[in-house]
């Protein structure tokens, strides 16, 4: 039977609507097999054979590019084969994927639960809020934990949501799951510590590379999904000025929408970080900023999955 052009982008366009649609729906349910999870199995288990003696940061840059070239191959081979026997499994296979790689529903659920934890008790808060970040949580104020939420919020829109989604655009299921890869090595191993310095060091700069126009468009995304892209000036100001270079538009983004302050100096690994402030109205947070927040997350990846859903019907 013949199929138009149009057929065939649409038939495209199909896996990746229901595996977004499934994240939005159900997130990631607890206690389900979960590829990311299998990614740091096998990343902590390099890191432990491989992460000593002499040449770490060339045994840490070849662990990390054969982790992604093999993710992204790997996933490349299984999807050409369930073409081969029947394309119905492979857009099924890629709808599985692509609700694996999203984490849209899950983020939003967990700062939920660090504001409504924080409000029972800071301690209940405290332990609520160590879920979602990598910094000491044990002597941060409510302040500083609602603080910690947000940011977290912001940044893991683009790692968690638009990231993901960009490289599926432009690579299909075996650039997202490389993407996945990438990110799973940074938040493993790619810290400026005695440890990892060395060894993390490749990972670390990949997901610089990786994340560097996610970053951008979802802090941009994000001003026109809240009728704030007259805020532009706000984010190229405060934007540079995290220490990472891609987490500070994302969050000077959301700073620039509820005029307020994030950064400060953090605890991480037992050692004080100074990050620089962004934004400069210092004010207490509250449940209605951290809804707003959501409202901002939700809107903006509904306009990157149309976006998306563009690309793939007409390029």
């Amino acid at each position: 039977m013949y199929l138009t052009s149009q057929t065939l982008h649409a038939i495209k366009v199909m896996p990746f609507l229901g595996g977004w649609l499934a994240d939005r729906i159900l997130g990631d349910p607890e206690g389900w097999f979960h590829p990311v999870v299998f990614f740091g199995k096998l990343i902590s288990t390099g890191e432990k054979k491989l992460n000593n003696g002499n040449n770490r940061e060339l045994k840490g840059s070849l662990m990390a590019i054969g982790f992604i070239l093999g993710v992204y191959f790997i996933c490349y081979g299984i999807l050409d084969l369930a073409n081969r026997i029947n394309p119905s499994i492979q857009s099924i296979l890629i709808a599985i994927g692509v609700f694996y790689c999203l984490a849209g529903k899950t983020l939003i659920k967990e700062v939920k639960a660090v504001f409504e934890a924080t409000d029972r008790s800071t301690e209940e808060g405290r332990r609520q809020v160590s879920r979602i970040v990598g910094r000491d949580t044990s002597r941060l104020s409510p302040q500083e934990i609602r603080a910690a939420a947000l940011e977290t919020l912001a940044e893991n829109l683009s790692d968690g949501v638009i990231a993901p989604m960009f490289w599926f655009a432009l690579l299909g299921l075996p650039g997202m799951m490389a993407y996945k890869m990438v990110n799973t090595l940074d938040s493993m191993i790619g810290y400026k510590n005695e440890r990892y310095l060395a060894f993390g060091k490749s990972a670390a700069h990949l997901d610089d590379v990786a994340n560097y126009l996610p970053a951008r468009l979802t802090a941009y995304l994000m001003l026109a999904a809240s009728g704030n892209w007259n805020k532009r000036s706000f984010v190229k100001q405060y934007g540079p000025m995290h220490a990472s270079p891609n987490s500070g538009y994302p969050e000077a983004a959301l700073a620039a929408i509820l005029d307020c302050r994030f950064g400060g100096t953090h605890d991480y690994f037992g050692q004080p970080v100074e990050k620089p402030y962004i934004g400069t109205n210092e004010r207490a947070f509250t449940t209605d900023d951290m809804l707003q927040a959501i409202k901002v997350n939700s809107n903006t990846e509904l306009v990157m999955g149309i976006i998306v859903i563009t690309i793939l019907l007409f390029i």
